[in-house]
């Protein structure tokens, strides 16, 4: 396995936190010479904040009653 192949198929558990000091060692390393991998780890950061701002974001309260006046039409008919 390259540098390369080794330092993508361990992003995701690099990027939260679950490798060991060695592993992210050779992580950084391998990321500080080479441009692709150091992308694709940006790439892996921005999707990642995205992700954790979504997740943080809640529907408008119209929209929820909404959405559950629906549901419960739905399951009064089944």
């Amino acid at each position: 396995m390259t540098d390369c192949e080794k330092a993508r198929s361990e992003l995701e558990e690099y990027l939260h936190n679950e490798l060991c000091a060695e592993d992210v060692a050779d992580i950084r390393d391998h990321m500080a010479h080479c441009d692709d991998c150091e992308s694709e780890h940006h790439v892996g950061v921005v999707m990642m904040e995205a992700v954790q701002r979504a997740c943080k974001e809640t529907a408008p309260e119209d929209l929820r009653a909404q959405v559950l006046a629906k549901l419960r039409a739905i399951q009064s008919t089944h």
